[in-house]
């Protein structure tokens, strides 16, 4: 495990101290609601609380897809929002990011991610935009290198010629575990301005147990990569663990943490993330028999046949969290009231554009949905990739 300077060590741990520890999923970009009096003092994410929501969305709800705004993009991957609505887009193959104008699918490219290693199931895969984008045009990356996975960031430069809108990266975590498979990579930040990151076990399950591994996981950390205050250890960035591929990362209205995650033979999960737990793999697959609270391990909200989602990307929406399938092939919508599924999980657009790989709210309620059928696992037809926009409810 990545080790830190005393110094953080020391300062992290008299923060967490003065904290005490939160019980809870972490805030959301733009999520409503309002921290707890000690999450807005520390930083630390609020409790998650199963409390009903004042509106729950109805059963049933629908998916209209109103347009193609691109096609043509080749392996995409992590999928970033910038503030004026446009879409920086990653390939896991090519190590590239493009830009795709929101208005007209333009597409524009930065450059280049230097180091990454494509294979299997790693390369480039998730990117994210700086909280504080506006002022630091920081965009960050998780990638699959040589020897490891890890995060950097690169300064965006748009007054740059196409193709040379990056900066050198700056690597603020690596040691991550590699493998053909299982290489996890969503990276996201949530509201209260710390990036999390999903990782996986690489097919090595005994990495998901083990704390004072990186793999397995979901990560948070300052923008620095530094451990964020309120994480369950001071001088760790592991939130929670017993994981084996996580994709999947999105916060509800309310700011808690929800996580989509690949199961083996059996079951897929949705789970709702709280610091400190253990998600249970690879003791665990699906939920746990004789209940949770008889296992030690948290369930899952809602689980799915393998066959039927393989998720990947996730994104809340009018009440529910909307899941993308890569083998299921078809959109997945969980409504909720409050931590409560309202039904039984309902599923949209099966097999018409083949897999699909990260859904993204657009910010107005609609949705950016991106297949994924030029990743060597999928039938492209003419045009693949391409991202969708969706008018849903």
């Amino acid at each position: 495990m990545q080790r830190r300077t005393q110094t953080a060590l020391l300062a992290a741990a008299s923060l967490l101290l003065a904290a005490g520890c939160s019980s809870g999923g972490a805030p959301a970009a733009g999520g409503s609601g309002s921290a707890s009096p000690e999450s807005r003092r520390t930083g630390a994410p609020a409790s998650p609380g199963p409390g009903p929501s004042s509106t729950a969305p109805p059963a049933k709800g629908s998916v209209k897809v109103v347009s193609t705004l691109t096609t043509g993009l080749k392996s995409p991957w992590g999928v970033a929002v910038l503030p004026g609505g446009d879409l920086l887009v990653a390939s896991r193959d090519t190590g590239k990011i493009v830009r795709v104008s929101a208005d007209d699918g333009k597409t524009t490219e930065l450059g280049s991610v230097p180091g990454v290693d494509p294979g299997g199931e790693g390369g480039l895969l998730g990117i994210a935009v700086s909280s504080a984008f506006g002022t630091d045009h920081q965009v960050y990356a998780y990638f699959t290198t040589a020897s490891d996975n890890r995060i950097a960031r690169m300064i965006y430069d748009e007054k740059r010629p196409a193709g040379d809108q990056l900066g050198a990266p700056d690597t603020i975590l690596r040691g991550i575990p590699k493998g053909q498979i299982h290489n996890g990579g969503r990276i996201a930040f949530g509201p209260d301005k710390m990036l999390y990151a999903g990782t996986g076990e690489t097919g090595d399950t005994g990495l998901a147990q083990d704390k004072e591994s990186l793999g397995g996981k979901i990560l948070r950390m300052t923008p620095d990569g530094e451990p964020a205050h309120g994480n369950p250890r001071a001088d760790s960035v592991v939130y929670d663990y017993g994981h084996r591929n996580v994709q999947g990362l999105a916060w509800d209205g309310e700011k808690r943490l929800w996580a989509s995650e690949f199961g083996q033979d059996t079951w897929d999960e949705l789970n709702l993330i709280e610091p400190g737990g253990n998600y249970g793999w690879p003791e665990v697959e699906g939920k746990a028999k004789g209940g949770a609270k008889a296992s030690g391990y948290t369930d899952p909200v809602e689980v799915w046949k393998t066959k039927d989602a393989s998720p990947s990307g996730i994104a809340y929406a009018k009440g529910s969290v909307w899941m993308a399938s890569l083998r299921g092939e078809r959109l997945w919508r969980i409504a909720l009231n409050g931590t409560k599924p309202v039904a039984a999980p309902q599923a949209f657009l099966n097999g018409k554009y083949g897999r699909l790989r990260t859904v993204v709210a657009a910010g107005d309620g609609s949705l950016w949905l991106v297949t994924s059928n030029t990743d060597g696992r999928g039938r492209p037809h003419g045009g693949d990739d391409r991202i969708l926009r969706l008018k849903v409810s």
